[in-house]
């Protein structure tokens, strides 16, 4: 019998200073059984950082032509292609032939991830900025996220501030370009 996906409740009082950008999101999304809990939070963390009209989730892990997250015009254009964990070349270069611009988010360490796309054909690699999320902070806020989750997430000059469950988090998410 085939695992079906878990459907997640997040509620996110967004603060992003940085964009001027103030809402509360109510989200939905489903885990792929194969998703870790690590994966599904930063991808609400990439969907939050990026939020703007026209962004939706994919159906993430069960497709591999389509990103995690991607923002649309009203004509139903990608314009943005979201990804989240570790991508290969070949998808990024793909992602930045479809959209106008791509950005990653991961939570992986990027001194082993990053030297796996050096010298990777990768089409406009320099405009593609790598965000990476601190394992610790990563690490902190997973076990406290259940299936209806309510939480905080301030940023001011790159700084996030994550309040769930009575405990604050934070880190300071600067882009990296990929070599």
């Amino acid at each position: 019998m085939a695992l079906t996906a878990t459907v997640f409740n997040f509620i996110v009082e967004l603060a992003d200073v940085d964009r001027g950008v103030y809402e509360t999101l109510d989200l939905k999304l489903a885990q792929h059984p194969s998703e870790t809990n690590e994966y599904m939070i930063v991808r609400v963390f990439a969907y939050c950082l990026e939020y703007e009209e026209g962004i939706e989730f994919t159906r993430g892990l069960s497709t591999t032509d389509e990103p995690p997250i991607r923002i649309c015009d009203p004509t139903g254009r990608m314009t943005a292609w979201i990804d989240v964990g570790a991508p290969s070349a070949e998808r990024l270069h793909k992602a930045s032939k479809l959209a106008d611009r791509v950005a990653l988010y991961t939570h992986r360490d990027l001194r082993q991830f990053l030297p796996q796309l050096e010298g990777q054909k990768i089409h406009r690699r320099e405009e593609i900025p790598v965000y990476a999320f601190d394992r610790a902070f990563v690490d902190g806020i997973v076990p406290l996220v259940d299936r209806r989750t309510k939480m905080s997430l301030s940023v001011t000059e790159r700084h996030l501030y994550v309040e769930i469950s009575g405990k604050t988090f934070s880190t300071v998410l600067e882009p990296t370009t990929i070599p």
